[in-house]
């Protein structure tokens, strides 16, 4: 007893011993270089999720020579909008947030729209029938008439009554009943061009301009050749930029 009493009172001592100076310092240093570490982690991890509009950087350059246009062609923004008429992400982006812009930009001379078809989903979907084509075809038949005001028409007609994307729905039947309600349209121009698929070489020339643009998704939205995420406030920011207001 006596002797682990001895071994106690020797631990003990051994326990009060300083450390040493060398060691001291090295552990604040440690721990000094951890806290900057764990600093700047944190601040990284900041950086890379905070929101953001959308834009690369990258400007992209888009002909819109052949594209229907709706707006005045002097306005001092550009938007360009590549889509498919069997995207639902189209469909809520022209129902939710096109009108928006139209009447706050489009209508005030501070933007113009131009309209770039992809027919991808058919495809994409492996149906047995290419109905986007269909569709963008349709629509192309329809610019060449009633130039850019019917096709922005038809194209709500196309948004409006689109079916479920994994099914063939704009068949060139359905594509001529939905364009019937088009009172200026000559129905049987409409018809011999569809029909004849006339305007075809007008739709590959679109998908060029999407390839050339590395777009890989729909809707895609550009302000002025820079990619910027489909919401409105996204968009107005960007635009509101592009055309800041008169003083």
């Amino acid at each position: 007893m006596a002797r682990l009493k001895k071994n106690q009172v020797k631990h003990r001592k051994h326990a009060r011993k300083p450390l040493p100076r060398k060691k001291q310092t090295s552990g604040g240093l440690g721990l000094i270089i951890g806290t900057l570490l764990a600093a700047v982690l944190i601040a990284a991890v900041a950086f890379y999720l905070r929101p953001t509009t959308g834009s690369s950087g990258v400007v992209r350059s888009f002909d819109l020579t052949s594209l229907p246009v709706l707006g005045q062609a002097d306005a001092p923004a550009t938007l360009v909008v590549v889509e498919d008429f069997k995207c639902p992400a189209c469909r809520a982006f022209e129902q939710d947030v096109m009108p928006q812009l139209v009447s706050k930009y489009v209508n005030t001379g501070k933007l113009k729209v131009a309209s770039l078809t992809w027919p991808f989903l058919a495809k994409a979907r492996n149906l047995p029938t290419d109905d986007s084509l269909f569709a963008a075809e349709a629509a192309r038949c329809v610019y060449d008439q009633l130039g850019s005001a019917g096709y922005y028409g038809f194209k709500k007609v196309l948004f409006g009554n689109q079916g479920d994307e994994t099914t063939v729905w704009a068949t060139k039947d359905k594509l001529k009943t939905l364009a019937s309600g088009l009172s200026q349209l000559d129905q049987s121009k409409f018809g011999t061009c569809l029909n004849s698929d006339a305007t075809r070489a007008s739709v590959q020339d679109n998908q060029k301009q999407v390839t050339a643009a590395g777009i890989t998704s729909t809707p895609s939205v550009f302000v002025d050749g820079q990619s910027v995420t489909p919401t409105l406030e996204a968009l107005s920011t960007a635009i509101d930029n592009a055309a800041p207001a008169a003083p």
